[in-house]
């Protein structure tokens, strides 16, 4: 029971991830904002691996080089494109538009690692892309040609773009390295990359203007959005499988939605609720099948952060 309480725990914090970015990135300089997040996330995540694991294995010269692309990725390109796209795209709609990613991993994980492509999951992946669509037109197909999506929408984009990237890097690097460590590694090698932008930025000067408000949205992304929505995520994966806990993804859009509605009166039209609805249908139709109990915490079930 603890198990799944811990999981639905994690969707609804890393739901909650879209509203402190949309809080956040206003106000705090990217760069800061996201050092800062993972600063905090690499140090609880180091103690929570020494509990865990007794501490991070050494790295090969191949792993070295696998964890910095992991930094790359799925901490410096996502958090730089997440916070410029948090600007202007409300919390719901970024929450709908990354929640596709799971989808997007199994169709790359089909075509890169020659894993089995069934008809359910076929018909999931375009019932998702077609739900996707909707969240991102508001409805009006026609707008996809018209200028219609602006460049906080592309940012949220490129934040899936570079969380399948990273989850299908991240697939490869797990052959040497636990999640935790490959996480952990990654986070540590994001923190190290985001150094010199959040310097050149004026970090140290801009770090004394930080509002309360600000270092509560960064410690959140921080401590829960990464160092215990991770573990949580990985906990449940080992105590009840990969598939039964990927199901709990589902949760994330709706928990963004339902936080931005409630704490920032953000609207919920009928072609968010619609096109998220059309997503989680064809996650869930990707994602539930017996190759997911097989698997260990890899690509397809990557969550987004």
């Amino acid at each position: 029971m603890i198990v799944y309480l811990k999981l639905l725990l994690t969707a609804l914090f890393w739901g909650g991830t879209f509203l402190a970015g949309r809080i956040i990135a206003p106000v705090v300089p990217l760069y800061t904002a996201a050092f800062f997040r993972f600063v905090i996330a690499s140090l609880c995540l180091v103690w929570i691996a020494r509990r865990m694991e007794g501490g991070l294995p050494a790295l090969s010269r191949e792993s070295l080089i696998s964890v910095i692309l992991l930094g790359l990725t799925g901490v410096f390109a996502y958090n730089v494109l997440f916070f410029t796209g948090m600007r202007t795209v409300t919390a719901g709609r970024a929450g709908a538009i990354v929640a596709i990613n799971p989808v997007v991993i199994a169709l790359f994980g089909a075509l890169f690692f020659k894993e089995r492509l069934t008809l359910l999951k076929m018909a999931g992946i375009l019932l998702s892309v077609a739900g996707a669509i909707i969240v991102i037109s508001k409805g009006d197909y026609r707008s996809l040609t018209a200028g219609g999506i602006s460049m906080g929408d592309w940012c949220v984009l490129g934040c899936a773009v570079s969380w399948i990237i990273y989850s299908l890097l991240g697939k490869r690097a797990m052959n040497k390295l636990s999640p935790l460590s490959a996480v952990t590694y990654s986070c540590i090698a994001g923190t190290a990359l985001l150094f010199v932008p959040a310097l050149m930025e004026g970090m140290i000067q801009k770090a004394a203007c930080i509002t309360l408000t600000g270092w509560a949205g960064i410690i959140y992304l921080g401590l829960f959005g990464t160092a215990i929505g991770f573990t949580w995520y990985y906990q449940g994966i080992k105590a009840i499988g990969a598939a039964k806990a990927g199901v709990f993804l589902n949760f994330v859009p709706v928990s963004a939605i339902v936080c931005g509605y409630i704490f920032l009166r953000e609207p919920v039209d009928f072609s968010l609720a619609a096109g998220v609805a059309c997503i989680i249908a064809g996650t869930y139709m990707t994602n539930s099948n017996p190759d997911c109990r097989k698997a260990k915490g890899t690509c397809r079930n990557y969550p987004a952060r």
